[in-house]
């Protein structure tokens, strides 16, 4: 009951804390992903669905952002865009994903929009990985079975660098040493269903790092570990992001993961943005009613046993029947007779912003 209790003090009432302690992301620091009014579109027989619809937020140098959303509300085929990386028959629609790249021998920094790019092109696949890493949902589905952890972590560095098999295998060794893996000399040539749910993880951290990339995505990085290993990812992830320098795009439902990682956090919800801003400012002072049902469904340290956790009424809509104006309306608290019209994103403090007409409303006074 103490690990159960310090997971609930972590990720839920330690929320605000952890947001705190990171501060609002500092102003200067300059964009390295730009998502411009991004859409997402699937073909199916029924219909045409939205997976993301006109989703714009950006990611700096070195700074951490977290998409947080209900299963289905659009955040994982986000990262995946990304990289180009929408299975069919999925494809991006509209928009720009702005990536200032590096360029070679000093010349200015190239801005490329990987949403033009075709996804099996070569610019594309030179930026996965060596770039721009991900790791993926469930580690055990995203190692491939028949090869030895080392042989593919290797495998990234002879795709991406010129580099011998000896030399590939010692920095796969070399990481997995700094992901905290033990006897990496040994788990090298140990294959996926030998390792633990936490060393697969790990693992899959090393795989996504050892090419040193400039942006990691992590898409639920803790999902289906113990609190004790989770607790661990996080603090990796967070220190080899100082050591590194690199930017991350943090995904999860998980209010306490995004908290701990976070400077700046997204809300989706049907494939739309809906709430924006620094963490402390969205853990302190949610503005949008879905944020707030979000954070009220968190567990509380040292709340009775016997309360029933609040439960935000309803269900999220079905993508080919969406509700008029604003898709939360009819789970909302808050909804107002406008709300049958389609709000927009619009600012209601300094760097926090709403898609609501309640807090327009509140703003008129």
């Amino acid at each position: 009951m103490e690990e159960s209790g310090s997971r609930i003090e972590k990720q839920a009432a330690a929320g605000t804390m952890a947001a705190k302690e990171h501060g609002p992301m500092p102003s200067d620091r300059a964009p390295l992903v730009e998502v411009e009014n991004l859409r997402v579109r699937f073909a199916t027989d029924d219909g045409v669905i939205d997976a993301v619809s006109d989703v714009s937020f950006t990611i700096p140098q070195s700074g951490a952002v977290g998409l947080v959303g209900e299963s289905g509300c659009g955040k994982s085929m986000t990262g995946l865009s990304l990289l180009q990386l929408v299975p069919p028959p999925g494809r991006i629609d509209g928009g720009a994903i702005r990536y200032h790249r590096i360029a070679h021998a000093g010349a200015p920094c190239k801005v490329v929009d990987i949403a033009a790019l075709p996804p099996r092109g070569d610019t594309v696949r030179s930026i996965r990985g060596a770039e721009i890493a991900m790791i993926f949902q469930e580690p055990m589905s995203s190692l491939n079975p028949v090869y030895t952890i080392g042989s593919q972590i290797a495998e990234m560095v002879r795709t991406h660098e010129e580099a011998s098999a000896r030399e590939a295998r010692a920095r796969a060794i070399e990481m997995l040493r700094r992901v905290g893996i033990p006897d990496p000399e040994q788990r090298v040539d140990a294959y996926p269903h030998q390792l633990s749910g936490g060393m697969r993880q790990r693992a899959m951290i090393a795989m996504a790092l050892v090419c040193r990339p400039r942006m990691l995505i992590a898409d639920e990085p803790t999902t289906a570990l113990d609190v004790t290993v989770q607790a661990q990812i996080l603090d990796l992830m967070r220190s080899l992001q100082e050591e590194l320098g690199m930017a991350i795009l943090i995904i999860s439902h998980d209010l306490g993961v995004i908290a701990d990682l976070a400077e700046t956090v997204v809300v989706m919800y049907a494939g739309k943005v809906v709430e924006e801003g620094p963490a402390q400012e969205i853990f302190d002072s949610p503005q949008h009613p879905y944020t707030r049902g979000l954070l009220r469904a968190a567990p509380v340290m040292g709340q009775p046993s016997q309360n029933r956790l609040y439960s935000i009424p309803g269900t999220v809509p079905h993508p080919l029947a969406m509700p008029r104006g604003c898709a939360y309306r009819p789970r909302c608290p808050e909804r107002l007779a406008r709300c049958i019209e389609p709000p927009a994103l619009k600012p209601t403090a300094a760097g926090h912003l709403a898609r609501c007409w309640a807090r327009e409303a509140e703003a008129r006074g």
